[in-house]
């Protein structure tokens, strides 16, 4: 098991509740951004390390631009008129995904 925090949680992009995307955190990926494109909206993501931000979307309030960079599991930025969800989850507790949500 590594010493590294970030290889022990990963980033869950959730579109209309389903998960769209999964991002391991990795060195490599500091400072790059991914845009999120879909039917409902358009939202662009920053990783940083070991944390994640919504750095431009369409949305009216922009509320998911204030909230700023998430860091911790079970953190998450929603931008609902996109319906998206960012969210900050450990790697261990994919074996309690199934579980919690019955």
């Amino acid at each position: 098991r590594s010493a590294f925090n970030y290889e022990e949680k990963y980033i869950s992009i959730q579109v209309n509740g389903e998960e769209v995307k999964k991002i391991i955190f990795d060195t490599n990926l500091i400072g790059k951004t991914i845009p999120v494109e879909t039917e409902y909206g358009y939202n662009l993501i920053e990783i940083g390390e070991d944390k994640v931000r919504v750095i431009e979307a369409d949305c009216p309030d922009q509320l998911d631009l204030k909230q700023g960079f998430i860091y911790q599991d079970g953190e998450v930025i929603v931008c609902l008129p996109n319906r998206l969800v960012i969210e900050i989850k450990g790697i261990d507790d994919e074996m309690d995904v199934d579980h919690i949500s019955r």
